[in-house]
């Protein structure tokens, strides 16, 4: 009988020994890229998936780009704000070009011959081509009041002497439309970035409250939320910002609009957050920090709401376009924002009457940066949400 039938027989089962020499170098080992990984901080490896989510990181290159305008709009635009013309009003588009019959001669423009049609009584422009002017870059231009307190004229691209530069036309008043959405770009960013922040500190305040004390308190908030919720966002923000009073200079008017739109956007928030603290205030660790004699706000800040950073990050990329839309649907509507402040959906504002977008389509063109800002953030967002789980 063999050794294993005898030890099926007896009921023992017989321990088997490797007669091969040990060599520890046979092991498999991780290689240095997995090595790597697994090191690896948790926002390191978030960062390393976002930047290959392509569309997401071109998305934050031209955030980026837009947020960083802001700072040295006076600097970017070829105008300033107010500056009118008046023999150009409601001026069309000017083409910039690069060569004049056949020669190179470097960015430039023709000039406007303009006729007054008698019959429509509408001004009439026409590319003069032998009137060229070129372009001139970092130049001396329209004087300004940066950010309205350091006075300059540098500007990083102006017309020629004694000539036009109107990219994307002009308005009723004779202004250059461009210069003025590189102007609406500082307010209708920042109210979007200052309305989140409103809207996060509720959402996170309620979210944590609601969801660590549980019982009543968490019925009580929930049950405001699905009130709030209840009101159409629209007629709602249409009401609170026709409640600010006409007497309000354009500054409070400006932070009136942030806090009305950062009061409605919350709940979304304050659930995601409450959803997130049911689960995990029964973890170990925080328990463990109950037991030591943390405060409740010290468990919730110090740690719960850290275990999920990286999904309110994307949270908030993803709500900063509806804060951008909400200001620009209430200054379209004449409810937001009113002149002199500009923004987006003032610039907007003047394109309301069918006709003049007939004939002036080009005052339509502050729709533009709104789309692009609008999509950037989704995809931006997309990217981060999909990043924010890194061992997914």
């Amino acid at each position: 009988m063999s050794g294993a039938d005898s030890g099926a027989s007896t009921g023992r089962i017989e321990h088997y020994v490797s007669k091969d020499p040990f060599e520890p170098h046979s092991i498999e080992r991780l290689t240095p890229e997995q090595e790597r990984f697994y090191r690896a901080s948790q926002w390191k490896i978030m960062w390393w998936k976002f930047r290959r989510h392509k569309i997401a990181v071109i998305s934050a290159w031209i955030l980026a780009a837009f947020y960083a305008s802001i700072f040295f709009s006076e600097f970017l635009a070829p105008y300033d704000l107010h500056t009118r013309d008046a023999r150009h009003i409601y001026a069309p588009p000017q083409q910039v070009q690069l060569f004049h019959e056949g020669k190179f001669v470097g960015p430039f423009v023709y000039g406007y011959s303009m006729q007054l049609n008698l019959q429509t009584m509408k001004r009439e422009f026409k590319p003069d081509e032998s009137r060229v002017q070129p372009l001139r870059f970092f130049c001396s231009g329209d004087e300004y009041e940066f950010w309205g307190m350091v006075k300059g004229s540098f500007h990083f691209v102006c017309p020629a002497e004694g000539g036009t530069f109107f990219l994307f036309g002009t308005d009723r008043l004779g202004r250059d439309v461009l210069s003025r959405i590189i102007y609406g770009t500082r307010i209708s960013l920042t109210v979007g970035l200052l309305g989140i922040a409103v809207s996060f500190l509720i959402g996170i305040v309620l979210g944590g409250i609601s969801g660590y004390y549980g019982g009543w308190i968490d019925n009580v908030i929930q049950r405001f939320i699905e009130m709030v919720r209840s009101f159409p966002e629209l007629p709602l923000w249409m009401a609170l910002s026709a409640a600010l009073p006409v007497t309000w200079s354009p500054v409070w008017v400006y932070f009136g609009i942030t806090i009305i739109l950062g009061l409605l956007d919350w709940p979304g928030l304050a659930r995601a957050v409450r959803s997130k603290l049911l689960a995990l205030r029964e973890e170990d660790f925080a328990q463990a920090a109950v037991l030591m004699g943390a405060s409740p706000g010290r468990v919730i800040g110090r740690h719960l709401l850290p275990s999920f950073t990286s999904h309110l990050i994307a949270s908030l990329t993803l709500s900063v376009p509806s804060m951008i839309l909400g200001e620009t649907a209430l200054s379209f509507l004449g409810l937001g924002l009113r002149p002199p402040v500009t923004s987006w959906g003032v610039l907007l504002n003047e394109a309301q009457n069918i006709n003049v977008v007939a004939l002036y389509p080009w005052l339509m063109l502050p729709v533009l940066p709104v789309f692009i800002i609008v999509l950037a953030f989704n995809f931006f967002g997309d990217g981060l949400r999909d990043a924010a789980d890194p061992y997914k």
